[in-house]
């Protein structure tokens, strides 16, 4: 059993300057996503915003899995989906910079930015390889998943 020192040992190992650096990239990326739900706040009041970007900027360019995917799940699904990717995008966002549910919120995060991805076709394109939104924000997302707990200057420890 572990003792009350040994407790305070770990916790201050995460204190170190991996513990750190991971505090940063959480409000790093929680302020990305903060920023991405500031552009998205009039879908609350009209979805037919985020329809008329699944029907003429998504569907013109997507493989056939991306349609069927578009066509049965997003498309029908827009007044709902309108609403929780901006709520999303803030509770992830919040989370992360204040590190409540750390690990949490970046597995969510994760998840969200994979299904942008996979409905935007951006997977399927040589750009994918360089665009910040896509392996770098995804390894940062994975990182805090992984290692995201008992970071230094969190609510939650």
């Amino acid at each position: 059993m572990a003792t009350v020192a040994q407790a305070r040992m770990r916790g201050a190992a995460s204190a170190s300057g991996s513990g750190i650096a991971l505090r940063l990239l959480a409000i790093g990326i929680g302020i990305f996503f903060l920023g991405m739900c500031s552009s998205k706040i009039g879908w609350f009041a009209n979805s037919d915003i985020l329809l008329q970007k699944f029907q003429k900027i998504f569907l013109p360019k997507a493989p056939p899995i991306v349609r069927w995917y578009l066509e049965t799940v997003c498309i029908p699904g827009t007044p709902l989906f309108a609403r929780l990717v901006p709520l999303g995008e803030l509770a992830a966002g919040l989370s992360l910079i204040f590190g409540f549910w750390t690990r949490m919120a970046a597995v969510v995060a994760l998840l969200m930015v994979l299904n942008f991805h996979f409905a935007t076709s951006a997977f399927w394109s040589v750009d994918y390889f360089r665009d910040a939104q896509g392996f770098p924000l995804l390894g940062g997302l994975l990182a805090l998943a992984i290692a995201g707990s008992r970071l230094p200057f969190s609510v939650s420890k």
